[in-house]
C-alpha cells in the first residue's frame, strides 16, 4: 500500500506553484524560493530530474542568493542545536551523526572549529553529515573533514558548501518520496567490504598477487557466484576474475565489461572497483527476474592496471588482447620476487601458453563498456552525477636530465651561471602555457629533482619528467614536438645540455560512436543533462580498444573528484544512477541486437 504521506512526481507535476513549494518545504534550509523557481521547470520525468532542476536554480541564482542559502544553515553542534532551535530536518541529521551527544572535548573542538571557520569564510561550515551512504558520518570523520576544509581557498569552499547543501537536499528528497537507492547501496557496500583486504592496516593498498589481492579476487568470485547468479565464474591465468552470464542463446555474442581491482598504494575504494560492481548489480537483477538478454554479459575484474608491484601496467586487460609481454614474467618486485614466482605462489600456471590462451576473439563480442569514477573535478564542479566519455587521452611520457655546472651560490654572478634547475623551470612554464592554448590538451612536469642539491649551490643537475596528453594523437604529438624543441633552445641559450628518453607512448582511444550514443541515450532516459568529456587517465578500455569498439561512463567523485587518495568517494545515489544507466544500456543493446 502506498504511504499517503509520501510525494510522487505525478503530484508535483500537477500541483500549483504554492502546493509545489509547500510540499518541498524543508528540502533546502529556510529557502522556499528554490522550490518556487524550480516549479517552472516541470514536468519532471524522474526524481533525478527534479534534483537537477533544484541544483540549476541555485547555480543560476547569483552569489548573494547562494551566500544567503549557505548562511541559512545552522552550525554543526552550534548555538541553534544547544537552544533546540534547529529545523526538524537538521535536528534529525545532526542527531543521526551523534552531534547531539558529544563529549566535552569533542564539543569544545567543534566550537573552536566553528569560530575559526566563520572568521575565515564568513559563513557556517556545511557538511552533509548523513554521508555518502546516508546512514551518518562518525564524529571523528566530521571533525577531520572540518579541519581539512579550513585549509581551502574561500571561493572553492563556497562551492564545496553548496555541494554539501545539494547532498543534504538529495537525502531529504529521498525521504519525502520514500526512495532508497538500494542498487547504489549494494554497489557502495561491495566497494567498502572489498576495501577490508589491504596490505596496510592504515591505508588501502592492493598490488598484484599479494595476499590482499588474492583475497579480493576470491571475494569478488564469491559474490559473483552466490549473490549475483553468474553461470560461470573463474580466476584466469593472470588473476582476472571472470564472470559469465549467458544470453538467451548461450552461443550468442557477449558484451564485455569490467574494470580493475588492484589499487595504487594508499589509494581509494572506488577507482576501478566501481566498474566491476555496477555490472555485477545489473546481472544480479537480471538473475532475480529470471531474465536472459539476446547476448551474454561477461564481467571481468582485471587483476592489474596500476603497475604498482611490477612495471607491467594493464597486465590484466592486456592479456585479453594478446599483449602480454613475455619479459614481464622475469621482472622482480622490491623484495626480489619475480612475477613468475608470484604467479606460482598464487596457484596460477605461470606459463606463456596459458596466458596466451586468454586472448579474446573479437568476433564473439559486441563491444566493451566500462563504468569508472571520474578521477577528476569536472562532474563534481558542475554538480552532475554522470558524464559520457568521448575519448581516452593519448599520452607520451619522458624522463630527462639537464646538466649544467654546480657552483657557489654566493660567488657565481647571475650572468655566468649554468643553472640546470632554472632551465627545467623555464621548460615547465613553457609546457604549462603551451598546453593551456588547446582544449583537452594537458601537460605536466610532475617530477622535478635536484640530486644532492644544497641551499648554497647553483644546481648543476636537474632530473625531470614530461607527461603530455590529448584526445587525439596529432594534438599530443604537436605539443610534444614543440616542447622538445623548446627544451633544446633553452639549453642552448643557457649553456647546459640535456638527455631525454621516452618511457610511454599510448594512443588515444576515441569512444565508438554507437556505444557512446547508447550511453547518451541511457543518461538522457534518467532525466539528466548530457555532458561529454575526455578521460585524462588511462583505463582498461584503452587496451580493449585495440580489438573492440569501446565507450565509457564516468561517475561523479566527491571531495572535488579526488582519486588515488583515501578521500576518494562517491555517493550511493550516484552509484544508483550508474546502475540504472547501465541497465538502460543493456536494454538498448538488446533492442539493437534482437
Amino acid at each position: 500500500m502506498t504511504d499517503p504521506s509520501l510525494l510522487s512526481l505525478e503530484q508535483l507535476n500537477a500541483a500549483t506553484v504554492a502546493e509545489f513549494t509547500t510540499w518541498l518545504d524543508g528540502t533546502y534550509e529556510h529557502s522556499p524560493w528554490i522550490a518556487e523557481r524550480a516549479a517552472a521547470r516541470r514536468p519532471f520525468v524522474s526524481l533525478a530530474a527534479l534534483k537537477r532542476a533544484l541544483v540549476e536554480v541555485v547555480r543560476e541564482s547569483g552569489l548573494e542568493a547562494q551566500l544567503g542559502l549557505i548562511r541559512a544553515h545552522p552550525e554543526l553542534a552550534g548555538k541553534a542545536m544547544i537552544a533546540r532551535k534547529l529545523t526538524a530536518e537538521s535536528s534529525h541529521e545532526q542527531g543521526k551523526a551523534g552531534l547531539t551527544d558529544c563529549t566535552p572535548e569533542e564539543f569544545a573542538t567543534l566550537q573552536q572549529l566553528n569560530a575559526d571557520y566563520n572568521a575565515k569564510f564568513g559563513f557556517p561550515f556545511i557538511l552533509a553529515v548523513r554521508g555518502p551512504r546516508g546512514q551518518g558520518l562518525g564524529k571523528a570523520e566530521i571533525i577531520a573533514t572540518f579541519a581539512r576544509r579550513l585549509l581551502n581557498h574561500p571561493e572553492f569552499e563556497q562551492a564545496e558548501a553548496l555541494r554539501n547543501i545539494h547532498r543534504i537536499a538529495e537525502i531529504r528528497l529521498n525521504e519525502k518520496f520514500g526512495f532508497e537507492p538500494l542498487l547504489g547501496q549494494q554497489v557502495w557496500d561491495w566497494c567498502e567490504q572489498l576495501a577490508r583486504h589491504s596490505e596496510q592496516d592504515d591505508a588501502l593498498t592492493v598490488t598484484y598477487l599479494s595476499p590482499a589481492h588474492r583475497a579480493c579476487a576470491a571475494q569478488i568470485a564469491h559474490w559473483m557466484e552466490t549473490e549475483c547468479g553468474f553461470d560461470q565464474v573463474e580466476i584466469d591465468a593472470v588473476g582476472n576474475v571472470v564472470g559469465l552470464y549467458h544470453g538467451s542463446d548461450s552461443a550468442a555474442p557477449r558484451l564485455l565489461t569490467g574494470s580493475h581491482y588492484d589499487t595504487v598504494r594508499n589509494g581509494g575504494k572506488y577507482d576501478g572497483r566501481l566498474g566491476i560492481f555496477v555490472p555485477m548489480a545489473c546481472v544480479r537483477e537480471l538473475n532475480a527476474q529470471g531474465r536472459r538478454l539476446p547476448f551474454g554479459i561477461e564481467v571481468v575484474a582485471f587483476a592489474e592496471e596500476e603497475g604498482q608491484r611490477y612495471p607491467a601496467t594493464f597486465l590484466g586487460s592486456g592479456a585479453l588482447v594478446g599483449q602480454f609481454d613475455p619479459a614481464w614474467l622475469d621482472q622482480a618486485d622490491g623484495a626480489g620476487i619475480t612475477m613468475r614466482d608470484a604467479m606460482v605462489q598464487a596457484g596460477l600456471p605461470a606459463t606463456l601458453e596459458a596466458i596466451a590462451a586468454l586472448a579474446r576473439d573479437p568476433a564473439q563480442y559486441l563491444g566493451f563498456v566500462e563504468v569508472h569514477i571520474e578521477q577528476g573535478p569536472v562532474l563534481n564542479g558542475l554538480d552532475l552525477p554522470l558524464g559520457i566519455v568521448s575519448s581516452i587521452n593519448g599520452s607520451r611520457r619522458y624522463l630527462g636530465q639537464i646538466s649544467g655546472q654546480a657552483s657557489h651560490a654566493g660567488t657565481t654572478p647571475m650572468a655566468l651561471r649554468r643553472d640546470a634547475a632554472s632551465a627545467a623551470a623555464e621548460l615547465l612554464l613553457f609546457l604549462e602555457q603551451r598546453a593551456a592554448q588547446v582544449p583537452d590538451l594537458v601537460g605536466t612536469i610532475g617530477l622535478l629533482e635536484v640530486p644532492n642539491g644544497s641551499v648554497n649551490v647553483v644546481p648543476g643537475c636537474c632530473c625531470f619528467s614530461l607527461d603530455i596528453r590529448a584526445t587525439t594523437d596529432a594534438v599530443r604529438d604537436a605539443c610534444a614536438a614543440d616542447t622538445l624543441a623548446e627544451l633544446q633552445r633553452i639549453c642552448e641559450r643557457r649553456g647546459v645540455s640535456y638527455s631525454l628518453r621516452e618511457t610511454l607512448c599510448a594512443a588515444a582511444a576515441p569512444s565508438a560512436p554507437a556505444w557512446q550514443a547508447r550511453w547518451e541515450q541511457a543518461v538522457a532516459a534518467l532525466g539528466l543533462p548530457l555532458l561529454r568529456l575526455p578521460s585524462g587517465a588511462g583505463h582498461d578500455a584503452m587496451k580493449l580498444h585495440d580489438i573492440l569498439p569501446q565507450a565509457m561512463l564516468f561517475v561523479r567523485g566527491l571531495n572535488a573528484g579526488i582519486s588515488h587518495n583515501p578521500l576518494e568517494s562517491t555517493s550511493c545515489d550516484d552509484a544508483e544512477l550508474a546502475v540504472l544507466a547501465f541497465q538502460q544500456l543493456l536494454e538498448l543493446t538488446a533492442k539493437d541486437t534482437a
